[in-house]
């Protein structure tokens, strides 16, 4: 079980967490005493969702970045050196999946270029930013033994999905990132993991009609979705340093899809 004060005063950062999986991991580092920061491209979307989690407005904090523009990526680690001169987390969440059911010969070249700008570029953009600043903390910090990152791919980061090539690709792409990253940094003190949900009952999922969600359900072997919870114990888990011989994975969590 994780303790609940096993990341008090850390400083942590989650993309894309307006709502969904990201606000869960998000609330969940708060509730065990990390200071997060959460980011979305909508300034008002994101600090309703930080005052949402911490109304006091003194351990979450919300800020509009746009994760395909480097400059906003950049900016936002050098607030966080800035005022707390430290990083100790960071989840790398911010993703769109594009068209569904498309074959790729009637995919739009615009709608392809979205997908890979937000789900690669922007992941490569936050990781090139934010590594450096964990780096430092190790090294500034007594206590401070590693610091962790964790991806967000899916289980179509493994296997292909049709009629989702761009999304599908993009996943495969947070896998091998992942990895390649993890294996610069193995002597750095910075673990950096994956995790590859398949589908997650979010607010967004629970909008579909039901026979939308009776079918995603269907898909993984247990017969039903992921809660919001069940994704955020397992990113904590890999961020945390219960799993602290860990880095380089790409760990399923899918209720035995990719075991069919």
């Amino acid at each position: 079980m994780l303790s609940h004060s096993l990341f008090q005063d850390k400083v942590a950062v989650v993309t894309g967490a307006s709502t969904g999986v990201g606000e869960a991991i998000a609330t969940a580092l708060f509730e065990k005493g990390a200071l997060v920061f959460i980011t979305s491209r909508h300034l008002a979307e994101i600090q309703q969702t930080a005052n949402r989690i911490d109304p006091t407005g003194k351990r979450v904090f919300g800020r509009a970045v746009d994760v395909t523009r480097a400059e906003e990526v950049k900016n936002l680690f050098a607030e966080i050196e800035a005022t707390f001169g430290s990083l100790h987390h960071l989840v790398n969440n911010a993703g769109i999946t594009g068209p569904h059911n498309t074959g790729i010969e009637n995919y739009d070249l615009d709608d392809w270029k979205r997908v890979i700008d937000t789900n690669i570029n922007g992941m490569f953009y936050t990781l090139k930013y934010a590594l450096p600043l964990m780096e430092s903390t190790v090294g500034s910090e007594k206590n401070c033994i590693e610091t962790t990152v964790v991806n967000l791919s899916a289980v179509n980061g493994i296997v292909g999905i049709p009629g989702i090539s761009p999304y599908t690709a993009s996943k495969h792409a947070v896998a091998g990132i992942t990895q390649s990253v993890a294996l610069e940094y193995a002597q750095r003190h910075i673990r950096i993991n994956a995790v590859a949900p398949g589908y997650v009952s979010t607010p967004r999922i629970n909008d579909l009609p039901p026979e939308v969600q009776n079918w995603m359900a269907r898909q993984h072997p247990m017969q039903r979705m992921a809660s919001l919870s069940e994704v955020s114990n397992t990113v904590l888990f890999l961020l945390s340093t219960l799993s602290s011989f860990t880095t380089g994975v790409v760990y399923p969590i899918d209720g035995g899809y990719l075991a069919q």
